[in-house]
């Protein structure tokens, strides 16, 4: 076996134990997995399989702890690869599930697609009566906004 198929075994073996159910154990296979994403040793296709996972389990766990882990490892994610908007998109669809400090990771893992189909889900959050999440908004649709500017002056 060679170090990427380790890699690969590795996060199997983490998925394997999102089953048990001691959550703290299982929010330790989600830091692993993110500690894993964070080398950016993984394929583009790979780091997307891992996403969408992760995605499913922020959306869908019961334990507040677990979605947290799971929005973190996204974002650790998307700071070693380039996310496309259809990985992060279920995050998009059920926005209004998220308490605040979960809603601010969703913002920025949108954000980080650079995909203009989220800007519409970020603006809607520029007036929540949360600073964090109203100022992660803020600071989301700025970044969005100046992304589509540079390919519109292009098409001028």
């Amino acid at each position: 076996m060679d170090g990427y198929q380790a890699l690969t075994a590795l996060i199997e073996s983490a998925w394997e134990q999102l089953e048990n159910s001691d959550t703290g154990r299982r929010d330790l296979c989600l830091d692993f997995v993110s500690d894993i994403l964070e080398t950016g040793r993984l394929t583009q296709a790979d780091a997307e399989r891992v996403v969408e996972r992760l995605v499913t389990v922020a959306l869908s766990d019961e334990s507040y702890a677990l979605r947290e882990s799971a929005l973190h490892a996204v974002c650790t994610a998307s700071t070693r690869h380039e996310l496309p908007f259809r990985v992060a998109e279920p995050l998009a669809v059920g926005v209004d599930r998220f308490e605040p400090l979960l809603l601010s990771y969703v913002l920025g893992i949108l954000c980080d697609t650079h995909d203009q189909a989220a800007l519409p889900v970020v603006e809607r959050f520029l007036h929540h009566p949360h600073p964090e999440v109203s100022g992660e908004a803020a600071e989301a649709a700025a970044e969005l906004r100046r992304r589509r500017e540079p390919a519109q002056d292009k098409t001028a």
